[in-house]
């Protein structure tokens, strides 16, 4: 069945066909879905019509971004800056900015998630991070929008009020309240002090693609913000759909640090405090995800995101396990969820 054929019951989808059929690029009736989406964006997969093929390839994506929700524009003005800094992303064929709408080139469906492996991960790492570095390296302020304090601290309360409150259903006492509001304050206090860089936000195994060049392909940009250094390397190393023992963790954030040093970029000059910038980096990210979440299911219909509530559960006490300034977390943590207190190292 095609999709066209529920055109009378989604009007967006309507409107972006007619949009296709003006391009004289595309084969609209070969429209179909491309991939699944955390936020309001839709993307469909189209193929090129036989004389476009020498130029556009075989197939395009075309992105449905309702301008009242997503920043269309902002992903032109990353995609433009990536693209200058050498790493892929896809090109942009066409837009109609007032409606949302975008053709892009196509990056494959081949995410770094679906291809991983103990075998390759260490390369496929490497080309990750040195993608990353591209990018970092690049940086000035006042192109982005900042990553601040205010930003920070938004993104953790979706923690109490969707995983705690929601998922937890429980209610919080004002010492709770205020003990929680201890981690947050430790956490801002690490990463507010940190140097900034360009920040990609979703630096991830589904979000990096699997190309015959440039390797990797980076899609869902268009949030980017200038903030704390260890941001990106956080959503990579610790990435909440795909767990690595903590010794390759280590090493391949060592093996960032040292290239990132060598290129000028401002990390801490100190092994040590570099990776305690990471670990309250990566558990700032993961207070966050397990709120937004729980946000996608209760809110939003998308019990899928639920399954991958354990892994970053597991980040999360084994970070707040180790530094004593956490350790707060855990007790209440375990108060809300009843399991018995894990036994951790202190730094």
């Amino acid at each position: 069945m095609s999709l066209l054929q529920n055109l009378t019951s989604d009007t967006r989808l309507a409107q972006l066909a007619a949009w296709l059929r003006t391009l004289n690029v595309v084969d609209v009736d070969s429209i179909r879905p491309a991939s699944a989406d955390a936020s309001f964006r839709r993307y469909f997969r189209v193929n090129v019509l036989p004389e476009q093929q020498t130029a556009l390839g075989l197939t395009l994506i075309v992105m449905d971004a309702p301008p009242e929700r997503e920043n269309v524009l902002g992903f032109v003005k990353v995609d433009e800056m990536l693209t200058h800094a050498g790493v892929t992303v896809p090109r942009i064929v066409a837009t109609d900015y007032e409606a949302g709408f975008m053709l892009l080139s196509d990056l494959g469906n081949t995410t770094f998630l679906s291809a991983l492996n103990h075998d390759n991960a260490s390369t496929m790492y490497a080309e990750a991070l040195e993608a990353l570095v591209k990018f970092q390296v690049t940086s000035r302020p006042g192109v982005l929008p900042e990553y601040d304090r205010a930003f920070l601290q938004r993104e953790m309360s979706l923690f109490p009020e969707w995983y705690i409150g929601k998922h937890l259903n429980a209610t919080l006492t004002e010492k709770q309240t205020a003990e929680l509001q201890g981690v947050f304050d430790a956490i801002l206090a690490n990463v507010t002090a940190q140097a900034q860089v360009y920040v990609h936000r979703d630096f991830h195994s589904r979000n990096l693609m699997v190309v015959d060049a440039g390797n990797p392909g980076v899609l869902d940009f268009q949030d980017a913000l200038y903030g704390p250094m260890t941001y990106d390397l956080a959503s990579l190393l610790r990435d909440a759909y795909v767990q690595w023992d903590e010794e390759l963790v280590l090493d391949w954030a060592i093996r960032y640090w040292q290239h990132a040093k060598s290129l000028g970029l401002p990390v801490n000059k100190d092994i040590d405090a570099f990776y305690k910038d990471f670990e309250y980096m990566s558990l700032q990210r993961h207070l966050k995800i397990l709120g937004l979440f729980c946000r996608l299911n209760y809110r939003d219909g998308k019990a899928q995101y639920l399954d991958d509530l354990p892994t970053v559960m597991e980040y999360v006490r084994k970070t707040a396990g180790r530094y004593k300034d956490l350790k707060p977390l855990i007790r209440l943590l375990d108060l809300l969820e009843d399991t018995k207190p894990q036994v951790g190292y202190t730094f």
